[in-house]
Order: C-alpha cells, then sequence, then structure tokens
C-alpha cells in the first residue's frame, strides 16, 4: 500500500466543480421530472465519495481525477442537452454505419462517452492494480490482458445497473438489446486503448 495521499488544491477544485455539475444536472432533472436520470444522479453522488475514498488509499493522478469528473459531465450533459432536436446521446458524430447494418447507428456519441469512460476506467484499475503487484515478476502481456478484462467487468457491471430503470420505469432512454451490445463493444474498446496507453508510456513495465 502506498503512502498517505496529499490532497492537492487542483484536486479540491476538480471535486468542486464535479460537485456544482452534479448539483445543476439534478436539479434540472428533477424539474422536467426525469427519474431515470435522477437515478444516475444518485449513482454519481455514489461514485464521487467511491472514487475519492479509493483516492485517499491509492492516491490517483489529478489528471486522471480530471479524466473522471468530465466522463461524468459527458454522462450527464448527454441526458439532458439537444441539437437539432436530438438527445446528445443519440447524436451521430461519423456516419459509419446505418441501422440496417449494426441495428444502431454508429458512430454516436453514446459509443464515445462509453470509450472514454472506459479508458479512464482502466487506468484507475492500472493505479490500483500495481499496488499489489511485486514488481520484479511482472509480465507485460499478462498484467495488459488481466486489465482488459477488469475493464470488461467493470463494464457489464454498468450494464446490469442500466438494466435497474428499466425494471422500476415505465420509460427509459436505456436503449435496446443492439444499443447494449454496441455499449459493451465500446466499453471493451476504451479498456484496450488505455491498455495500449499504459504499455507505450511504459507505466506498465514501471511497476
Amino acid at each position: 500500500m502506498e503512502g498517505k495521499t496529499k490532497i492537492t488544491k487542483t484536486q479540491i477544485w476538480i471535486l468542486l466543480f464535479t460537485i456544482a455539475y452534479v448539483i445543476g444536472f439534478g436539479i434540472y432533472y428533477l424539474t422536467i421530472q426525469n427519474y431515470e436520470f435522477l437515478i444516475y444522479v444518485a449513482i454519481l453522488v455514489f461514485l464521487i465519495w467511491f472514487v475519492g475514498w479509493l483516492h485517499t488509499r491509492y492516491n490517483f493522478p489529478t489528471g486522471v481525477l480530471l479524466g473522471a469528473s468530465i466522463w461524468g459531465l459527458m454522462h450527464m450533459a448527454g441526458g439532458s442537452i439537444y441539437i437539432n432536436g436530438t438527445k446528445l446521446y443519440g447524436l451521430i458524430l461519423v456516419p459509419l454505419f446505418s441501422s440496417s447494418v449494426a441495428g444502431t447507428d454508429i458512430f454516436r456519441y453514446d459509443q464515445l462517452a462509453h470509450i472514454y469512460c472506459y479508458i479512464v476506467v482502466t487506468i484507475l484499475l492500472f493505479y490500483i492494480l500495481k499496488v499489489y503487484i511485486d514488481g520484479k515478476k511482472v509480465n507485460k502481456f499478462a498484467i495488459s490482458v488481466l486489465l482488459v478484462l477488469m475493464g470488461m467487468g467493470v463494464g457489464a457491471l454498468n450494464e446490469i445497473i442500466e438494466f435497474i430503470p428499466v425494471l422500476i420505469l415505465k420509460e427509459t432512454g436505456v436503449g435496446d438489446y443492439f444499443n447494449t451490445l454496441w455499449d459493451i463493444v465500446s466499453n471493451t474498446l476504451g479498456a484496450i486503448i488505455a491498455v495500449v496507453y499504459l504499455n507505450l508510456s511504459g507505466k506498465i513495465k514501471k511497476i
């Protein structure tokens, strides 16, 4: 276990920024009675606490904490901002595939948010995992595979959490089977990108 974590002023500002937008979006979703995203606001509040608690134990870099905060903002904005009548989560960024080919339109903001999220998540997992690894016995390939699988596991948990609103609310924006599978594909791609970055930057080698 690493030494005691020193909370910097920058990290405090990141926390305050995160709390501010969560409160703002929470009030907005309450006003428009969007109960699905109110559930996500509650989950995000828990994640703020959970990542903060992990940070006191594993001392995440400030950049990674900022990345996590940006993901939360992307998630909240995805369910509330509309562009030309299209919710941000459904906005097509690059028209790679049509619905007749892939069951949904690709490449959307939704997929971008999932890829980005699991880049951040997998890097967070790396900083947790490396505390328990003996540097003399590191196998970069094994660590890389393990990190991808860990990222995919968190992604699977995320899809289970998204299933909860479907069970308790009459209408949600979670999407259909194709959407769920594209989420899983995007999560996996994000984990792979993170591991490629960790290898190219030499962070895994330095464990």
